[in-house]
C-alpha cells in the first residue's frame, strides 16, 4: 500500500549518484519535493521519463520544487546513468538495505526486486499532496507533477 495523500512523507537518507547523502527532511520548510521512484537505470521508459524531467527542470524550479529520483540501483550505476543521460538532479540509490525506502513508500515489488513507478508530490511541510503511478512499461507524464505543484 502506497503512502496516501495527506500523510506525512516518511523521512529517509540515501546516497546520490555522487555518493553524497540526501535527506528528505533537509527540504522541509524550504522547497516542495517531487519524489519519483523508477525501476532501473538504463531502461528505455525510465530514461525517457527522467529525460522529460531534465528538459522541463526549469518549470519545476519555477514552482520551487526539488526533483529526487530513486531506484534500487547502486550509486555507481546511477553515476554513469546520470552522466550518460545528462541528468542534473539527484539520482538516489535505494540499493542497500535493498529497497528499504521503496518499501516505506509502498512501491517496492518483492517479486521483481525493484521499485515500481510511483511519484509523490510533497509540500514544504513534508505532507504528501499528490501521487502518480503507472505500470512498469508505462511512462508517467511529468505534466501531472507540475499540475499538482500548481495546487500548492
Amino acid at each position: 500500500m502506497t503512502i496516501p495523500v495527506g500523510a506525512q512523507a516518511p523521512d529517509f537518507e540515501l546516497k546520490d549518484n555522487h555518493g553524497a547523502p540526501v535527506r528528505l527532511s533537509d527540504f522541509r520548510g524550504q522547497r516542495h519535493v517531487v519524489l519519483l521512484f523508477y525501476p532501473f537505470a538504463f531502461t528505455g521508459v525510465c530514461a525517457g521519463e527522467l529525460s522529460e524531467i531534465r528538459d522541463r527542470l526549469e518549470q519545476f524550479a519555477e514552482r520551487d520544487a526539488e526533483v529526487l529520483a530513486v531506484s534500487n540501483d547502486s550509486i555507481h550505476t546511477l553515476r554513469v546513468f546520470g552522466e550518460q543521460e545528462d541528468l542534473p538532479f539527484p539520482l538516489l540509490s535505494d540499493f542497500w538495505p535493498h529497497g528499504n525506502v521503496s518499501r516505506a513508500y509502498g512501491v517496492f515489488d518483492e517479486d521483481k526486486g525493484c521499485a515500481v513507478r510511483g511519484t509523490f508530490v510533497i509540500d514544504r511541510q513534508g505532507v504528501v499532496r499528490a501521487t502518480v503511478s503507472s505500470g512498469m512499461a508505462d511512462a508517467r507524464d511529468a505534466g501531472e507533477y507540475l499540475a499538482a505543484l500548481d495546487t500548492l
